[in-house]
């Protein structure tokens, strides 16, 4: 790298691809390669290379707005709308008291935002109305990580490990549009000889690649594993030996499984009984789990499809059981993962932005917990408040127990299901006030925008979907009245009182958080900006070690000095030696097969599933401001089967209308033999009449509170033919 590059990673998903930023002669930046970097090798995406056109001025916000008295938005100094906002708080606060206040986060906020964020919710407002986006990303997934596995990592194994093992089923997953240079890994598998199953109700990109492509009906993921669960017992692929030694539960589990036979499962799934056999096969290789590849083992990974579920954590539990039985998990090149979706979704939740959480992972309900992030933060532990609501429950407590919400980093006028609904509850508001790096849909209902910094101008650390702890550098300055998140805080907390304790400089931050986090599930007290940089990121856990303590980690753990101990080297693979429960055995759950909050009928006879495209990111607030993405991906459409669209007599382009029970959307139609008959698709990353989240279903998972955006019920007719 030239002296005017700056190594850096992406601002999308959770890859966080390794990038360098050169500086134009001319002014700004552009994107070159940082091939040394291990997770993308060098290769981005359209949406990583175009990243810097977000941070001219024309696309993005250079100051902050407040609502004027003509009720229309109008420049203002920092001071003035940062004493509106302070005002909007301590005015809801007193009227209402401090559960009125909300505080709504995001899973693109680096560690150290999403670690202020917390701290400001329970230390400054003492509110315990605090979640984020990230809720809407893999919660199912990390629930059923800690019921089976004691702990939530993404991925508990390095992406490398993916193209050496015997055998992958993707589920629900469509890597080669949301993640394409994730996509090398499944090409190398299966250039080594391994095998590839996808799970998916469509014939995506990525399942143009699999060796067996299976596509149940939207909602049945879960009755699919436990039947390839069956079959592996029936056909003598359990692991015996690992089920008695590193497990327990599997008696308990095992009546649920054999009650979903081939015959049935393919009843409720549609996917065929020999291609169930062919996959189990697969997956197995011979009994005993000592699969003949080239590398043997195998994995299972899991992204929204079976995620974003009313059943969600189920679903995922019940693929985690398929590793279990068959030895596929804690041992080299076997384990099932998910494939978290948001930048910093992994980190997001670790710090505290999530309603039950403190930094490191604990849990804001645990005595311990609370008293050793208490310590830290210079505050009685009696003055934390409880666990509050989930994402979509506070969103739908707006305007009736919430009456104030600052919100940074999340755009739920598009993103939230039931959206319409969402998007009254945001306007019923009595305060809004919203930072951001553009003018979102969301920020444009705001009493105060407030103008942050993106990516390229700040300095903080992400923590991508291996665990990976990594560095995003600071290449330019942004806007000369454009604040940091962090600084953002640092003025709202002077105003409420804190004159302390909320720094705007990351690093002092970072310091902080390892600190907090020291000695918890999500341990990051052995990793500093140093070391990020010298190893290309540390994986967590990763504690400190002291000569007076060896190996173990103090609850005052602080970088150690003078001769003593290596410091450890992080966990690029977890679970190899125990799992991370109290005994160091992994748990089987027990679950069963269950229908979809919302199934067709007479009136509402076909499911939507939703989902990404390649040149769009989440709600395409940021992406949407990109020429090149919008020319590649212009609008929403609707994806059905050809037979499908002789039944409404409607071609490709024709407008349709999708209708369920929360509304309609409109959008052409995109006519394709890659979706089941009984299924439409829609992307969801825009807003107006084509909005997909219009339609989607708030059922929550009753576990992990993660909305069913996957599967609903809709009707779908020519937009001229509508019903009234």
């Amino acid at each position: 790298m030239s002296p005017s590059t700056v190594d850096t990673h992406c601002p999308y998903c959770a890859l966080q691809c390794g990038m360098g930023l050169a500086t134009r002669p001319e002014g700004g930046v552009e994107v070159v390669e940082r091939p040394a970097f291990p997770v993308n090798r060098g290769a981005l995406c359209g949406k990583g290379r175009t990243a810097p056109e977000v941070l001219a001025r024309g696309a993005r916000l250079t100051g902050p707005l407040v609502r004027g008295a003509g009720g229309e938005l109008e420049p203002a100094g920092w001071g003035e709308a940062l004493d509106r906002v302070a005002e909007g708080l301590l005015r809801t606060r007193a009227a209402h008291g401090r559960d009125a206040v909300g505080v709504f986060g995001g899973g693109g906020l680096t560690n150290e935002k999403a670690y202020a964020l917390g701290k400001f919710a329970r230390v400054v407002l003492r509110t315990s109305q605090i979640d984020y986006n990230g809720r809407f990303c893999m919660s199912s997934a990390a629930a059923a990580h800690q019921r089976a596995f004691g702990l939530d990592r993404g991925l508990p194994f390095p992406l490398e490990d993916i193209a050496r093992t015997g055998c992958v089923i993707l589920v629900g997953s469509n890597l080669a549009e949301t993640m394409p240079p994730a996509l090398r890994y499944l090409t190398e598998l299966r250039e080594r000889g391994g095998k590839l199953i996808v799970v998916d109700p469509r014939r995506t990109r990525t399942a143009e690649h699999a060796d067996l492509h299976l596509q149940p009906r939207p909602g049945t993921d879960l009755a699919l594993a436990l039947g390839l669960l069956h079959l592996a017992v029936a056909e003598g692929y359990l692991d015996e030996p690992f089920i008695a030694e590193r497990t327990n539960g599997w008696a308990e589990a095992r009546p649920g499984v054999m009650a979903h036979w081939p015959e049935l499962v393919e009843r409720i799934t549609g996917v065929p009984v020999p291609q169930l056999r062919e996959a189990v096969r697969m997956f197995c290789g011979t009994p005993g789990g000592t699969s003949r590849t080239e590398s043997g083992g195998g994995m299972v990974l899991t992204a929204r499809g079976p995620e974003q579920q009313s059943k969600g954590t189920d679903t995922v539990s019940a693929w985690i059981n398929l590793c279990l039985a068959t030895g596929r998990a804690g041992r080299p090149l076997s384990g099932y993962g998910c494939l978290t979706g948001q930048g910093n979704g992994q980190g997001g939740r670790e710090h505290g932005q999530k309603a039950d959480q403190l930094p490191g992972y604990r849990k804001l309900d645990d005595p311990a917990a609370r008293a050793h992030v208490a310590a830290v933060w210079g505050v009685d532990p009696d003055d934390l408040p409880a666990p509050g609501r989930s994402a979509y429950e506070l969103l739908d407590a707006l305007g009736v127990d919430v009456h104030a919400l600052l919100l940074m980093g999340s755009n739920p006028v598009v993103s939230a299901p039931h959206a319409a609904h969402i998007t009254e509850r945001i306007a019923s508001l009595g305060f809004l006030a919203v930072c951001d790096v553009v003018l979102s849909e969301t920020a444009a209902m705001a009493d105060v925008v407030l103008p942050v910094t993106q990516w390229a101008e700040e300095t903080g650390t992400t923590t991508n979907l291996e665990g990976r702890v990594i560095l995003r550098r600071k290449a330019i300055d942004p806007p000369p009245d454009v604040r940091t998140d962090l600084e953002v805080l640092n003025g709202l907390a002077s105003r409420l009182g804190w004159e302390k304790g909320f720094p705007a400089d990351p690093e002092e931050v970072f310091d902080e958080l390892r600190r907090a986090s020291a000695g918890g599930p999500a341990d990051y007290s052995g990793i500093t900006y140093r070391r990020i940089v010298e190893e290309d990121g540390v994986f967590w856990p990763c504690p400190e070690t002291r000569p007076e303590t060896g190996p173990e980690v103090t609850s005052a753990a602080v970088p150690a000095t003078g001769p003593g101990p290596a410091p450890h080297p992080g966990t690029p693979r977890l679970f190899l030696d125990r799992f991370a429960t109290p005994d160091g055995r992994a748990r089987f759950v027990p679950v069963l097969h269950r229908p979809s909050a919302e199934e067709p009928c007479a009136d509402y006879p076909l499911y939507l599933t939703t989902g990404r495209v390649l040149a769009q990111y989440q709600s395409g607030a940021q992406t949407r401001r990109v020429p090149e993405l919008n020319a590649a991906s212009p609008g929403p459409f609707v994806q059905l089967h050809p037979q499908l669209a002789a039944r409404l007599g409607v071609s490709e382009g024709d407008e349709l209308a999708v209708t369920s029970r929360r509304g309609r959307a409109v959008a052409p139609a995109r006519v394709s033999t890659a979706i089941r008959p009984d299924t439409v698709f829609m992307p969801f990353h825009w807003p107006g009449e084509g909005r997909a989240n219009t339609l989607t279903n708030p059922a929550l998972d009753p576990t992990s509170r993660m909305p069913e955006f996957k599967v609903c019920a809709v009707r779908v007719e020519a937009a001229d033919r509508v019903r009234t």
